[in-house]
């Protein structure tokens, strides 16, 4: 076959509305932080830690479900028609977080955020990688990390531009009385409205992921969606590969089979990169940057133009990862990140260890935040969307993101007690060493997936397991 020609203007407008998702993921998950201080006067709850904890993780419930969600409802339904859902679901709760006047309400409306930030971080990538070309699918499933790092500047500069200054003095009875306590704080999350109506709507004019069309046997419209994409030979060729992938009832998929001897170890790959982004430690800088700050000595107007920086360097090198993810490949940058944070971690804990404060720490940070954007953060994303076969693809994401959130509730939630018990300098080498366990794993494990089909990726794997079976059962027989 002649090197298909293929029509990137119309697979960058795919993977763009499907990437509307990460946006949303990251406004949603961000936009309550600059809400905080004013919904928590308004709902009289600024003395009650429990319920201030309570408003800032809802979410993440949400998050968990819509992750369990996501699989079954991709494999019955496709890719589409669930990221629909999810965009239903960010306009449900944009509005309804704006317009509660019970505390209880708002945390329902928080929990359907939630629900659609898990959909929608477990298919958005998903979908881009199954119709994008081999040697482009990094890039573009990165696309997906950039919008989330987009999301979360946009929420941090909505909040600050709807916000009004509060005066030098301002008591809560004052505050809560004022534009932001009354009325402010609302618009914070309305302002969500526009993307995720922008999501809802632009979803309908793209078509289903032709690795789901041909496993609901729905070839003629999976040929016609590939040769819009690459041509109709490119198009034969890849109906061709996919097919091969399936077996004869492989619509039928049970959480057994992945339970088998050459998909098994396929998952636990999957789930383990996706606990380790979370426990690498870099969302404990984001998360808890007030603190980190803090016990480097700088002043709260230090620490928010701090945290202006360090989002800035996360855009920045979400751009340099995107241009290195299809030619330095994706295990190069999982090492490197993996070492680097390390490394990083290794110094920033004798930083505080020693007393050194100010300027070092926020370069390690700053530092930290850069390695993180260009290696971990999009790439463990391109991978997981990468290496699971077609037949479970659904559900063996959706366990892996399911992973990825319970691991993230952990590390925030066991943040407080560790820096207690450990202070600044331990827990950052508690990181280190999980990112060295992490960069064993990584290299021992992951094999290189740049420039390779989905199928091409799965043949690998499955008969790279099937061969460590065999061998070892060789080895049983002669002993």
């Amino acid at each position: 076959m002649s090197q298909p020609k293929f029509n990137i203007a119309y697979l960058l407008s795919l993977a763009l509305t499907s990437a509307l998702g990460g946006l949303l993921f990251g406004y949603d998950w961000v936009v309550i932080g600059g809400a905080k201080p004013f919904y928590e006067l308004f709902y009289q709850i600024q003395d009650v830690p429990n319920l201030q904890g309570w408003a800032m993780s809802s979410a993440l419930v949400g998050c968990i479900i819509g992750a369990i969600a996501a699989g079954g409802l991709s494999d019955k339904y496709g890719r589409k028609q669930p990221l629909i859902l999810a965009a239903a679901l960010f306009i449900l709760s944009a509005w309804g977080s704006g317009a509660a006047e019970d505390f209880t309400w708002f945390i329902i409306y928080r929990v359907i955020g939630g629900v659609g930030i898990g959909i929608a971080s477990t298919l958005s990538p998903m979908y881009i990688a199954e119709i994008s070309p081999a040697y482009l699918r990094g890039r573009f499933v990165a696309i997906n990390q950039l919008t989330i790092v987009i999301g979360i500047l946009a929420a941090q500069i909505c909040n600050y531009l709807i916000a009004d200054p509060i005066p030098a003095g301002y008591s809560p009875s004052q505050i809560v009385t004022s534009w932001n306590g009354t009325t402010g704080w609302r618009w914070m999350f309305w302002a969500e409205l526009v993307p995720a109506s922008a999501f809802f709507i632009l979803l309908f004019f793209v078509p289903k992921s032709p690795r789901f069309l041909v496993k609901s046997h729905q070839e003629d419209i999976a040929e016609r969606v590939l040769s819009k994409i690459g041509g109709h030979e490119y198009a034969q060729q890849e109906i061709r590969e996919i097919k091969n992938t399936f077996s004869e009832h492989s619509e039928r998929v049970s959480f057994s089979e992945l339970k088998s001897p050459s998909l098994k170890p396929i998952l636990v790959l999957g789930i383990v990169l996706a606990v380790f982004q979370q426990w690498c430690g870099i969302n404990i800088i984001f998360n808890y940057a007030e603190e980190i700050f803090t016990a480097a000595g700088y002043s709260v107007g230090d620490m928010l133009f701090n945290i202006v920086i360090t989002g800035s360097v996360n855009l920045a090198f979400t751009l340099v990862a995107m241009r290195s993810v299809d030619s330095l490949g994706r295990k190069k940058l999982m090492l490197f990140g993996s070492a680097g944070l390390g490394v990083v971690y290794l110094i920033l804990g004798l930083s505080y260890f020693m007393g050194w404060n100010g300027l070092p720490i926020l370069i390690l940070v700053v530092t930290a935040i850069g390695v993180y954007a260009m290696s971990l953060a999009p790439i463990t994303w391109v991978v997981l969307s990468e290496i699971f076969p077609n037949k479970v693809r659904g559900r063996a994401m959706s366990i892996a993101t399911l992973s990825l959130w319970i691991a993230a509730f952990a590390i925030t939630f066991t943040f407080p007690i560790l820096n207690k018990a450990l202070g600044s300098y331990g827990i950052f080498w508690l990181y280190s060493v999980i990112c060295l366990v992490g960069f064993l794993f990584i290299r021992a494990r992951l094999p290189e997936t740049k420039g390779k089909s989905l199928e091409e990726i799965e043949l690998e794997l499955t008969r790279s397991d099937h061969s460590k079976v065999e061998a070892v059962e060789n080895e049983l027989i002669k002993s």
